[in-house]
Parts: structure tokens; sequence; C-alpha cells
């Protein structure tokens, strides 16, 4: 029979944020509008998916993380045709995050409050990566394509953190469980 091994880092990390209090503030402010948004019958079942059966904001996600990932692979390129389309391809993420970002905060509105701290840091990373590629388009659009490309980068490392929380709110699973189960 083999011993049960310990959580690893990773679900540590997910159990330390779904235990922080000192997100409780944040989740107190943006819980109320939060759940404004789903208080209305038709688009609460578009946010659930409830005709595709799949959750709106999983189908959005695509769109931003789509476009900027396929800026970075673009950059990878020196020729003006890739340049111009990283560029449009920036700027469509941009523009798709918004209603990624409302369908993400309407689903978050249904999650228990460990879930919601995790939700927070997660916006939080979204956000930030927002405004990286943002300022990736100024600069690509003031002709300076190097500075455009080193901010593009930062931006798919902080899409990668929001992606890995993300990926454990969509679970619905809690770290923070596990790891009492290990301990």
């Amino acid at each position: 029979m083999h011993a049960a091994s310990s959580p690893g880092r990773y679900t540590r990390l997910l159990g330390n944020l779904e235990d922080a209090t000192s997100l409780d503030a944040a989740v107190d402010a943006a819980d109320p509008l939060a759940s404004r948004l789903m208080s209305q019958p038709r688009i609460r079942s578009l946010i659930r998916g409830d005709t595709t059966g799949i959750p709106l904001h999983t189908i959005l996600t695509d769109g931003p993380f789509g476009a900027w990932w396929s800026a970075v692979f673009l950059d990878l390129f020196d020729d003006d045709a890739s340049r111009r389309s990283s560029q449009r391809l920036v700027a469509l993420g941009v523009v798709a995050a918004v209603p990624t970002a409302l369908s993400g905060w309407a689903t978050w509105s249904g999650k228990d409050r460990p879930l919601k701290r995790v939700g927070i840091l997660h916006a939080g990373a979204n956000a930030a990566a927002t405004a990286v590629y943002i300022a990736s388009w100024r600069a690509r659009s003031r002709g300076n394509h190097r500075l455009g490309v080193r901010l593009a980068r930062a931006g798919a490392i902080l899409l990668l953190v929001s992606g890995f929380l993300g990926g454990h709110l969509s679970s619905g699973r809690h770290a923070s469980g596990q790891r009492a189960l290990h301990g």
C-alpha cells in the first residue's frame, strides 16, 4: 500500500490563496455588482451556457488568449507583414478582453468565498496582462516594435499565471481541502 503523497507546491499555493482573508475586502467590493449581473434570468442562462453546455466565459477566453499568443508567435518573424498582423492581433485581444472579463466576473459571482479570493487574483492578472498589451499596442503603433514585442512577452507570462488560476476556478475544486487531506 502506498502512502498518500503530499500536495505539490501549486496545490499548496492555491490553498494559501483560497485562505487569504486579506483578499476579502476586494471580494466584498466586487460581489454586489457581479451578483447584479447574474440576477437577470436571460443573462444568467447565457453566462452559464445553458444553451451550449459550455459557460460563456470558457468560450470567450479563446479570443484574447488566441489573439495575444498569435501575436507573440508572429513576433518571431521580422518582416513588415508579420509586424502589422501582430499589432492588429494585440488590438483584437484588447477588444476581446472586455466581454471576456464581464462574463468571467458574472461567473465569479456564483463561486464560494475561497474560490472568489482566487478569482480576484485571476482578474488582477488579466487586468495587468491587458494593460501590458495596451502598452504593447501603443509602442508598436508609435514605431517602437521592439518594445512592443518585449511587452507582449511580459503580457504572455501574466496570461500563463492567469490561466492557471482560471483553470483552478473552472475546476470548482478546492486546493485547501486537498491540502488538509495530506496535512
